[in-house]
């Protein structure tokens, strides 16, 4: 995870255990974005399986959240010292 973080076309950032906003979230989500907001698409697992989520409506929810999770998450680089730094103390 890492070295991916180092690439331009990948931005990590980690909510740190402590911040409690988010501490409900019970699965991974991905969004994929680019310079066609419609062809935006969420990936999120589920309790039955991966869901891939392009409509709309839901796109907007989950932008909202993404935004909310941006805000609150800490910036790419103290993500990937924070990444570094718990690797190690495995």
């Amino acid at each position: 995870m890492l070295d991916l973080s180092e690439a331009g076309h990948i931005t990590v950032r980690v909510i740190p255990f402590t911040l409690e906003r988010f501490d409900d979230t019970g699965s991974a989500m991905i969004y994929a974005g680019g310079g066609i907001p419609r062809l935006d698409t969420v990936v999120r697992d589920a309790p039955h399986g991966t869901v891939f989520i392009d409509a709309e409506a839901q796109l907007g929810v989950f932008r909202t959240l993404f935004r909310r999770v941006e805000a609150s998450s800490l910036d790419p680089e103290q993500s990937r010292d924070l990444i570094h730094n718990l690797a190690k103390e495995l």
